[in-house]
């Protein structure tokens, strides 16, 4: 019995010890308002567009698809598949909310080029409208980089319209993608 004692004394200071430390973890955070907002896009999507990449450049027909699926409550994970002037392109994109930032953020690559985007946004007054802006190299200016958007914008349940800009050497913002995504299938 004397030799149970100092084992049995040993077990309840673990549990104890373990219990203390168990209620001292701070509590997981919980998906806000803003999270949730971005659970709309959940689902998969056929995409139509036309871009163009300059003004002397023939605008090109897009067809795609778009899975979306939300990680965890807090991030979209969208993977873009399409088709662009008969090469095939893959693109992931991610979007969050930074609560520090107060602003969705994100990112953005893809097979056809070597460069991860970073974004920054807001939700309109609407509730309906999502644009994030990034910058990187201006494709109409060799050498220069220029600010974009990606805006997505709700229609209805199962439609979005989608629209990419440049902002040009003049102040002035170039749609150079422009298209609609209309739900498959939700998640």
């Amino acid at each position: 019995m004397q030799n149970l004692l100092p084992l049995l004394s040993l077990t309840f200071a673990l549990l104890f010890v373990g219990d203390a430390v168990a209620q001292e973890q701070p509590a997981m955070p919980e998906p806000t308002q803003e999270h949730k907002w971005l659970q709309q896009f959940s689902g998969d999507w056929t995409t139509q567009s036309e871009s163009s990449m300059g003004p002397d450049q023939p605008p090109v027909q897009c067809e795609g698809t778009i899975t979306s699926r939300m990680l965890g409550g807090f991030w979209l994970v969208n993977n873009m598949k399409g088709d662009y002037a008969g090469m095939p392109m893959n693109g992931i994109q991610t979007i969050g909310f930074d609560e520090t930032k107060k602003k969705y953020v994100g990112t953005w690559i893809d097979s056809m080029t070597s460069m991860m985007w970073h974004y920054e946004g807001q939700v309109d007054s609407t509730g309906k409208v999502l644009t994030l802006e990034a910058e990187g190299p201006n494709f109409m200016s060799d050498g220069t980089t220029t600010k974009f958007e990606d805006i997505y914008e709700f229609k209805s349940e199962n439609e979005l319209s989608i629209q990419s800009r440049i902002l040009a050497e003049d102040g002035k913002w170039i749609t150079f993608v422009s298209g609609t995504a209309t739900r498959s299938k939700p998640e």
